[in-house]
């Protein structure tokens, strides 16, 4: 038996579907677009200790 094994959804872990790869579902690429507006996945910025701290933002802009 030659069975094709799909990665899951990287939401909910189901079966992805070819219409909605790599999610299982309308609902599932609806959740991880959300979270990509809402800036839930972000990179980690190193922060170097030696430089200055940024001035503060002019108020009057």
């Amino acid at each position: 038996m030659n069975r094709e094994r799909r990665p899951g959804c990287p939401i909910c872990r189901q079966p992805s579907t070819p219409e909605y790869r790599p999610f299982c579902s309308q609902r599932c690429a609806d959740v991880d677009l959300g979270r990509w507006l809402n800036e839930r996945y972000a990179i980690p910025e190193e922060i170097d200790t030696d430089d200055p701290p940024p001035p503060p933002p002019d108020p009057e802009h």
